[in-house]
């Protein structure tokens, strides 16, 4: 679990081609950021909430990237070694508010919509990173952190031109292709080989 409430969880959008592709979406020239709140935030084994307003609520398994050290318009080099671990992310997202509303914040904003854990692992070679997400048990996405559009290190230097990083900050980096919907019931489970394995329950709001 995230020992710490981070001061701002930060999403990137489209950074797997693949996954922009199945929705769609071309692939974006620069990282496209959203924000996801600190309260969307809970550890393993807590249960992701549908909540009633959305009918189609999907799981989208991430490498997240903790930083470790505040930094600000940083190059590639002082951004890779900003990082202070990587933790598992499943950045879910109601999937038809998304696209009504244009703007993502409601989207991904609930409580519960960003589960991360089970630890923080440091000292890893992010270019080895491999996430594999199971709903179920069956295996629904796979992809290595290489596949990235935007590699790590470009992506948290080109955060840090935008706004200061702060020790505890998580950027979620995006997920690749294989997204599909959530349901009451389900179990869900990121894994990051050499971190871990975040696994959540699904359960609709009220239940």
């Amino acid at each position: 679990m995230m020992p710490l409430r981070p001061s701002k969880i930060i999403g990137i959008g489209r950074n797997y081609i693949a996954h922009a592709r199945e929705l769609g979406n071309e692939v974006p020239e620069v990282p496209i950021l959203f924000f996801k709140p600190p309260t969307s935030l809970i550890g393993p084994g807590e249960p992701i909430v549908l909540p009633g307003v959305s009918q189609r609520v999907e799981f989208e398994a991430e490498i997240g990237v903790v930083i470790g050290r505040r930094i600000r318009n940083a190059d590639v080099d002082l951004a890779e070694r900003a990082i202070g671990g990587y933790v598992c992310v499943n950045d879910v997202t109601c999937r038809d508010l998304q696209k009504v509303d244009g703007q993502w914040g409601r989207a991904k904003g609930f409580d519960t919509f960003c589960p991360a854990g089970p630890r923080i692992a440091s000292g890893l070679d992010w270019r080895t990173l491999e996430l594999v997400c199971r709903v179920n048990g069956i295996e629904r996405q796979r992809a290595k952190a290489t596949d990235m559009h935007f590699p790590v290190p470009e992506l948290i230097s080109f955060l840090s031109g935008i706004m200061t990083l702060e020790p505890g900050d998580l950027i979620a980096t995006g997920t690749p292709a294989g997204t599909g919907p959530l349901h009451h019931g389900d179990t869900v489970e990121v894994e990051i080989p050499g971190v871990g394995t975040l696994s959540n329950p699904v359960k609709l709001d009220g239940q």
